[in-house]
């Protein structure tokens, strides 16, 4: 994956080979520009590959066209970023419902789905809440209930605690585990930090636009994720 900037090019990634088998909890990890969020993007059809293949849950996303995309994103990926992109004039649960509705699902039929989701992660009392009046992490909680509303069988997180306290971003990489063993999701977290890919039960490292090893942490604390990053990282 090349991009332009200004007048040379930026290879992005680079013969990347990468197999995740899931449903559970998966860390991609790396230092900043080393390509993990680019390849986040290329898995929720955000981007396009210059070459290569992609397939996620039985779809090649890089034959997708613009069409096929849109509907990708809305049955088959769901995205959490850092910074949550909730609309603030609308509520928890009306925040939640938003891609059935964009979807032309029966508004009906959308509204029992995401007080569910909200009630499953606590958030049963903050639904009639707009943003402003709801704490970072609940805000999270929030968009995680959202992507996951249309039963994705991925869910694709950016750095979702990049902008959480460190108790928080415990409580909400606790969480990711559970949707992950809960919902029978695949999720796939791209992040920087070992205390977040010590969660997670098997971990990607990239550096450089390739991914240069991938280990199960097998009960790891942080520091051991660290340890062995650093070995492969450098």
């Amino acid at each position: 994956m090349t991009y332009r900037l200004e007048s040379r090019s930026v290879e992005a990634l680079r013969g990347l080979d990468m197999e995740i088998e899931g449903p559970g909890f998966f860390a991609i990890m790396g230092r900043s520009g080393s390509g993990k969020t680019t390849l986040l993007h290329l898995l929720g059809a955000l981007d396009k590959p210059d070459s290569g293949t992609i397939e996620v849950a039985g779809t090649r996303v890089h034959e997708l066209d613009e069409k096929g995309a849109v509907t990708y994103r809305r049955r088959t990926v769901g995205v959490v970023f850092q910074g949550f992109n909730l609309i603030p004039t609308m509520t928890a649960v009306q925040n939640v419902e938003l891609p059935g509705l964009l979807a032309g699902e029966d508004p009906s039929s959308i509204r029992p789905r995401a007080m569910e989701l909200l009630d499953s992660l606590g958030l049963a009392d903050r639904a009639s809440h707009r943003p402003e009046s709801m704490s970072g992490g609940e805000q999270q909680r929030v968009a995680i209930c959202r992507a996951l509303l249309a039963g994705p069988p991925v869910l694709l997180a950016d750095e979702p605690t990049g902008n959480l306290d460190s108790r928080t971003s415990e409580q909400l990489w606790q969480l990711l585990a559970r949707v992950a063993q809960e919902h029978e999701t695949t999720v796939a977290m791209v992040t920087h930090e070992p205390e977040a890919a010590a969660h997670c039960q098997r971990v990607f490292l990239v550096h450089d636009g390739r991914c240069v090893d991938a280990f199960d942490t097998g009960g790891m604390n942080a520091s051991g994720v660290a340890a062995r990053a650093g070995r492969a990282l450098g």
